[in-house]
């Protein structure tokens, strides 16, 4: 049996966020201690001196601005709060789902009264609705009563709602995007 070669995986480097001690290269850094006091522009040798001296490390918290600002803290408990601020941002923010319906040229009143109801239903629970026609076959020769049935759907629709998206062809029908208010 032939054996195949096989490529070592490349693995993403992945680089910290914020630059502690001996990986700060700025020649001065402005300082704040660990009880938010102000200790000024300094050498980073010495500013490292002052945190080794005190029993905390020196983290690069505004890598941007001239000189850059580092604080004499904790370094892993650092790194933990701002991953912990992180999980909680991600918890608060809000997803919104697309949801999609389709109709038809030919479909039945029922069937757009149902797929209405559902429509009506997303955007109640704050949900985007992507309503989209589709035609097939010799439907495609009648894009104008196509574009007129999507219209009308989307008049019935009672729930109050804006359009994202106007209406819009692609090689299958037209489509729109809605949104509650």
């Amino acid at each position: 049996m032939r054996r195949r070669f096989r490529r070592p995986k490349k693995f993403k480097v992945i680089e910290p966020k914020f630059k502690a001690n001996e990986k700060i290269l700025s020649p001065r850094v402005f300082v704040i201690d660990e009880n938010n006091v102000s200790l000024g522009d300094m050498d980073t040798a010495k500013a490292l001196d002052l945190a080794n001296e005190r029993g905390y490390d020196l983290v690069e918290v505004s890598p941007k601005a001239n000189p850059p600002v580092c604080r004499l803290i904790d370094f892993g408990k650092f790194q933990y709060q701002q991953a912990k601020q992180e999980q909680q941002a991600k918890a608060k923010q809000k997803k919104v789902d697309t949801k999609g319906v389709r109709i038809g040229l030919r479909t039945d009143t029922h069937d757009l009264h149902f797929k209405k109801v559902q429509s009506e239903k997303f955007l109640k629970k704050g949900h985007k609705v992507k309503i989209e026609i589709v035609l097939r076959g010799r439907e495609k020769a009648h894009q104008v009563l196509a574009k007129q049935s999507l219209k009308e759907f989307l008049l019935s629709i009672e729930v109050p709602h804006t359009v994202e998206d106007e209406i819009k062809s692609f090689p299958g029908g037209f489509n729109t995007l809605i949104a509650p208010e």
